[in-house]
């Protein structure tokens, strides 16, 4: 009886041990199979819809008592008038009543600090609400707030919506603010209201850039810099510190990392402009490099091919 009931201790304590390990790795298993499946189908939704600017973006509103107000509804119009016409939403929630879409109401970034869920879309980061000029034009934006969906899969997913979002002839220009080009932003929620509510785990993000021809992005990236080299070395040095599934941030990843920077809780901003691996010919038939300015958001295509900090980010 002793020997049975040390056999069972040992047993008892091994489990405990173990079994949160194997229970993490299966979460993480069935989060990543779940993660790429969304993105398959919202790179699919996006394909089938015209183009992603032109929603309504306000609605006016008439009281009681006759008394009439302006109401944004950017996020809700483009779900209603555009997302749900090419995926199979079962919920649609306006932004006074997040909760019946499953969206909490705090998240942990990836280094574990607890956040207030963002309400407008200048709250993903305060520095995307960029100036009205800048050299090679001008824009507006609008803090538009989100409205939420439900996915047929069972997502909560929150949308942040640019209604003014257009296109940029990179071959007239090689600088100008990222902001302008990014239409939608989502916040994901794969367990819906379930937790740990944490990015990198159940929560993430995926931004569209370009209202035609769009991208759909959605970087994971790693919780430290890989090193200090160039543009050119830097997915080798991204392989060296990470594995072969690490790469040199591109420079529209910067910009949807640009974007969800509170989400995340990472600080890209080291140095002036931060390297990319992605390359722009100049009118003069050179190379160069795209940068990216984290603190602003601006894009700029540089000949400078000096060390820079290098980060990374996981293939697809």
């Amino acid at each position: 009886m002793a020997e049975i009931l040390l056999s069972l201790t040992i047993i008892g304590v091994v489990a405990a041990i173990t079994l949160p390990s194997l229970t993490g790795n299966i979460n993480e298993r069935t989060w990543n199979t779940q993660r790429k499946a969304l993105y398959a189908r919202m790179s699919q939704a996006v394909a089938l819809m015209p183009a992603l600017n032109g929603y309504g973006v306000l609605k006016e509103e008439t009281d009681s008592a006759g008394s009439t107000s302006i109401v944004d509804t950017a996020a809700e119009t483009f779900i209603t008038g555009g997302l749900a016409k090419v995926l199979k939403i079962n919920n649609i929630c306006d932004y006074e009543h997040l909760e019946d879409c499953g969206i909490p109401e705090k998240y942990n970034d990836i280094l574990g600090s607890k956040h207030s869920f963002p309400k407008y879309i200048g709250d993903l980061n305060s520095d995307f609400m960029a100036p009205s000029s800048f050299w090679g034009g001008s824009y507006s934006l609008l803090n538009t707030r989100l409205a939420a969906f439900e996915t047929a899969n069972g997502e909560s997913v929150a949308v942040f919506y640019n209604p003014y979002c257009n296109y940029k002839d990179e071959n007239v220009t090689y600088y100008y603010y990222s902001q302008q080009t990014i239409c939608a932003n989502l916040i994901y929620d794969l367990n819906g209201r379930k937790g740990p509510n944490t990015y990198g785990k159940d929560l993430g993000f995926i931004t569209f850039i370009y209202p035609t021809n769009t991208l759909v992005l959605m970087p994971m990236p790693y919780n430290s810099i890989a090193g200090y080299t160039t543009a050119k070395l830097g997915t080798s040095l991204c392989r060296e510190k990470f594995g072969e599934d690490a790469k040199l941030l591109d420079r529209f990843e910067y910009a949807a990392l640009f974007v969800n920077k509170n989400l995340t809780g990472l600080n890209f901003n080291n140095g002036t402009y931060q390297l990319t691996s992605s390359r722009y010919v100049s009118s003069a038939g050179r190379t160069r490099y795209w940068h990216f300015n984290f603190a602003e958001g601006i894009y700029r295509a540089d000949d400078n091919d000096a060390a820079g900090g290098i980060y990374c980010v996981k293939r697809n």
